[in-house]
């Protein structure tokens, strides 16, 4: 009797061990979180192309109640198409609704090898508990696109010949400002030798002839300056002449040497003579 009273005692403590029962994740306020999410809670899509490393959060939380929780990732993030290259992980805490929440975040580097509609394996998480047996977590299996890498070549012919067109179209506005510019600063100068020959054409009377021959000499070495883009100081008329440069010179050169070198009295008509040929050999147009 005893000996069936010791056994029914045993049966009763072994029933009483199978009744307790290891609470769930969601009893304890545990939570794990895979992938991006929005604000509002929404999973985000995930594409990447071959060759690509994707970054993989899994986010395990629990309310502060006392000692912080061990989580211990069981399997690897590789699979069909994927391959895990790396894992760490980092703790922090934070206030939701009033209360202190700790959490556990497992960053997953992932290499993408093949194209197509892959996933992301579903990860398991141990929490050992008192009782013996670990609390087991599980994330659900994420969709991943991969597509193979887009062709570089036909991006880098458009962007040749975009580029050579902006470049032409860039020369050729520089090419007008400065054919702008051109046709300024030769109108400025042309204006300006036109001021000093009026001045001179109303002296043909009364000046000096030398010195009224002398000035004009002056004019056209300005002018030829400008022309030939030379020092208007180291200006030698008569070696542009020699050279063809200023080609019907020779007698309005003949003139200038003459008033250097001589010179004589001269009646106010030879002067206006002299004025309207250097005026015409310059191409500067005035009515007399």
């Amino acid at each position: 009797m005893e000996n069936d009273s010791l056994n029914v005692e045993a049966a009763q403590d072994s029933a009483a061990v199978e009744e307790i029962q290891m609470p769930s994740a969601e009893q304890l306020g545990i939570t794990v979180v895979a992938g991006v999410h929005s604000q509002d809670g929404t999973l985000l899509p995930m594409n990447a192309v071959v060759g690509d490393t994707i970054d993989f959060p899994v986010t395990v939380s629990w309310s502060v109640s006392g000692s912080a929780l061990l989580v211990l990732p069981t399997n690897s993030a590789t699979a069909k198409g994927l391959e895990q290259i790396g894992v760490s992980q980092e703790s922090a805490r934070s206030v939701k609704d009033g209360k202190e929440i700790a959490s556990i975040t497992f960053n997953y580097k992932i290499l993408a090898q093949d194209t197509g509609n892959l996933n992301i394996p579903v990860l398991k998480y141990d929490i050992p508990t008192q009782m013996g047996m670990p609390l087991t977590l599980r994330t659900e299996s994420v969709p991943l696109r991969v597509d193979a890498p887009a062709s570089v070549l036909p991006v880098m012919i458009g962007v040749m010949v975009a580029g050579v067109v902006l470049l032409a179209g860039m020369l050729r506005m520089k090419r007008r400002a400065s054919n702008r510019a051109a046709m300024t600063a030769k109108k400025a100068a042309e204006s300006e030798l036109l001021g000093k020959m009026t001045v001179l054409k109303q002296r043909v009377n009364s000046a000096d002839s030398r010195q009224w021959l002398l000035d004009l000499e002056a004019i056209c070495k300005e002018y030829a300056a400008e022309r030939f883009y030379l020092d208007a100081e180291k200006v030698n008329l008569e070696v542009l002449q020699k050279q063809g440069d200023l080609e019907g010179w020779e007698s309005l050169l003949e003139e200038f040497s003459h008033a250097r070198y001589g010179g004589g009295k001269r009646d106010g008509f030879e002067n206006r003579e002299t004025w309207k040929l250097a005026m015409k050999l310059m191409g500067i147009r005035e009515e007399w």
